[in-house]
């Protein structure tokens, strides 16, 4: 029974590691189809967003049947609700990955407002948080995750930052505002890319700790 059990657990930490590397690439991706104002490359990752959702169906019929079939407990029932939490999230982020496709698509339109240095940085960061926060799940590393909730600040500020400078480019020409708000668009949803990263690394500490963490403020330093 047990032996079953940990074939099936390990399963879905396999699928769950396939679709969080499919989504890293589709993040990737959807930056290099702005940066490069490679259409064809955006219409790919439009495209690739139903294996991601076919993946997240499939790994939420496979955790259900677990819970239904080998009734796990404790650490195990942790992992297998995690897992199914996991799967939403990686979900939501490549459909942010194929909004920025679609908005690279209409800024390849149109000649390139300014050089794309903020948000290649900002997506890097992101793309890193994501990254950390699938090797704290494998590892089952809740320091690994914790870094990654600090880590969300820098992404919040950089949006500021990148929204401040677009605005200064919209009250100076109203002929970038059509193209300025699309780049705001994709800060935002990094920034939301990022956000979701941040739940996955407190569904980990769950996972690892049995700690819930969310909606919960740090502790202030002494």
């Amino acid at each position: 029974m047990q032996r079953h059990l940990d074939e099936e657990l390990a399963r879905i930490n396999e699928q769950i590691l396939r679709m969080g590397g499919l989504v890293e690439q589709q993040i990737r991706d959807a930056m290099k189809a702005l940066v490069d104002r490679d259409s064809e490359l955006a219409r790919r990752i439009i495209a690739n967003d139903r294996t991601v959702n076919a993946m997240d169906v499939e790994i939420d019929e496979n955790c259900v049947r677990v819970l239904a079939l080998q009734q796990p407990t404790a650490g195990d029932l942790r992992f297998v609700t995690t897992a199914m939490k996991l799967s939403t999230e990686l979900e939501r982020m490549s459909d942010l990955a194929e909004n920025i496709a679609e908005r690279a698509l209409e800024l390849n339109e149109e000649p390139q407002l300014k050089p794309y240095i903020d948000l290649p940085r900002m997506a890097n960061w992101t793309m890193r948080m994501v990254k950390e926060t699938l090797d704290a799940f494998v590892r089952h590393d809740a320091a690994l995750a914790r870094k990654v909730c600090a880590d969300d600040d820098f992404v919040d500020d950089l949006t500021e930052q990148l929204f401040r400078e677009l605005l200064s480019f919209m009250i100076e020409d109203p002929k970038t505002i059509t193209r300025a708000i699309r780049l705001t668009f994709i800060g935002k949803y990094i920034e939301r890319i990022a956000d979701h990263a941040t739940n996955m690394a407190e569904l980990v500490v769950y996972m690892v700790e049995g700690k819930i963490i969310r909606h919960t403020a740090p502790p202030v330093p002494s």
